[in-house]
């Protein structure tokens, strides 16, 4: 794991490097007539991690596509996730998330293909707008509510089919962005947000995401989720930006709670059941380098890096994403 994250790092740091290189030193080169970087020079992807707190236009659209491999222990789990936006009204944006994946083991079966995960739409509300030479940052209110689409019971010898939660998920979330002058003029650009996920209770029977076995007859309660975001995004040149993303999760106790059809020899015994996963925590880094071709079409390659922590697994996650505005 130390090995994969050496090399994660090195990759981003050459991104860094050789990609901007050229571009900046030909800016350098140039003698500029404006001394501090006007907002519209700096074209954004945005981070690997955090949303926007800004709302689109209404009528406009934002497609961002991700694909990623969260690299573990013995497995690797391949996914994409997509943002789907859409500025119902000049505070107010609507949207999509739909997820989909594919889990490959080492020691163990792997994922029979690939499968839907859950779906999340979302409804965001503008508050506030930054504006040049004022403190107050843009901020908004977002409302998200996933839907239990995806496989994760009744999974038979394979565990790893198991790409949803069972649950309705509902999250709230407070987003902020501003924006800073560095002494070289360049900008800064910076995110805080903070989220707090609530889930139902889970109808679960036989081979479970929860840790069940099969004859399993019951249901379980996830915990709750809260996670904060910052992140920094420097404006390198007006196409390339370096971004690095700061993360906490804490995510409660889940409980799974029932009985057993069957006893270990195939006959029928019920008895009662208890499974805790315990609460666990996890921090987490996302270097990743922004390029874009256009103010509205750009591409970003980064890595989360996760230590293991109190019931968290080390893992890295390298991630490709291309941000549309249209």
């Amino acid at each position: 794991m130390r090995r994969c994250v050496g090399v994660a790092v090195l990759m981003v740091a050459w991104l860094f490097a050789s990609g901007a290189g050229a571009e900046a030193q030909q800016e350098a080169s140039q003698p500029s007539s404006v001394v501090r970087q006007p907002l519209d020079d700096a074209w954004w992807t945005g981070p690997m991690l955090a949303p926007s707190a800004a709302t689109l236009p209404r009528g406009h659209f934002l497609i961002e596509p991700y694909l990623y491999d969260v690299i573990a222990v013995h497995s690797n789990g391949f996914g994409s996730l997509t943002y789907v936006n859409y500025g119902l009204l000049d505070r107010v944006t609507v949207g999509l998330i739909p997820t989909a994946g594919f889990n490959k083991l080492s020691r163990g079966p792997s994922g029979s293909g690939v499968g839907l995960g859950d779906l999340t739409p979302q409804t965001q509300y503008r508050l506030t707008k930054f504006h040049e030479g004022s403190w107050i940052p843009t901020t908004s209110v977002a409302v998200q509510e996933t839907l239990p689409t995806g496989k994760y019971d009744r999974l038979g010898d394979r565990p790893s089919d198991g790409l949803g939660s069972g649950a309705y998920t509902t999250t709230l979330a407070l987003y902020s962005q501003t924006y800073f002058w560095l002494p070289n003029d360049r900008i800064l650009r910076m995110r805080f947000n903070v989220s707090q996920g609530l889930s139902n209770n889970v109808n679960v029977e036989d081979v479970s995401v929860y840790g069940t076995e099969a004859g399993f007859r019951g249901h379980a309660k996830p915990g709750s989720s809260f996670f904060v975001d910052a992140s920094w995004e420097y404006s390198l040149t007006r196409r390339w930006v370096l971004a690095l993303d700061a993360t906490y999760r804490h995510n409660g106790n889940t409980r799974a709670t029932g009985y057993n059809t069957l006893d270990a020899n195939g006959v029928r015994n019920p008895s009662g059941l208890q499974l805790d996963s315990g609460s666990s925590e996890a921090f987490g880094f996302a270097p990743a380098i922004e390029y874009s071709w256009k103010p509205n079409l750009g591409v970003l390659v980064g890595a989360r890096m996760i230590p293991a922590t109190h019931n968290t697994h080390a893992s890295i996650t390298p991630a490709i994403a291309i941000n549309f505005v249209h």
